[in-house]
């Protein structure tokens, strides 16, 4: 089982892949700042997926300014990229059961009635 912090850095990974997929032009700057993390970060993780393999780095072809690159997902990234999705719906099910079964016991504890279908929750 991996830690939360392990589970953290995974979640920021799929987020930047994501992110880059829908807009590769993205500077790291900005991915940063979309992803809500330091720009050190932003800068770390995206080295990383190049180094690994996951994303390649390309300049603009008709851009002027040449200094400027486009992050695009390799087809090796792509598979991490839904690895990565995979295992993040597992983790947010397994929270979504977790807290619902943990809402049922506080609601029978203080004495209140849980009926899904008044209440509008009923998830079936």
């Amino acid at each position: 089982m991996a830690s939360r912090r392990e589970e953290q850095q995974e979640d920021v990974r799929l987020r930047v892949m994501r992110l880059i997929n829908g807009n590769p032009e993205l500077s790291s700057r900005q991915v940063a700042d979309q992803v809500g993390i330091s720009n050190g970060s932003a800068y770390y993780v995206l080295t990383a997926l190049v180094e690994k393999g996951f994303v390649k780095l390309e300049n603009f072809k008709n851009n002027p300014r040449k200094g400027q690159y486009a992050y695009l997902l390799t087809p090796k990234g792509v598979r991490e990229k839904s690895l990565l999705t995979h295992r993040f719906i597992e983790r947010k099910r397994q929270e979504y059961d977790d807290l619902r079964a943990e809402i049922e016991l506080l609601e029978r504890e203080a004495g209140l009635a849980y009926d899904p279908v008044i209440k509008g929750r009923d998830d079936t």
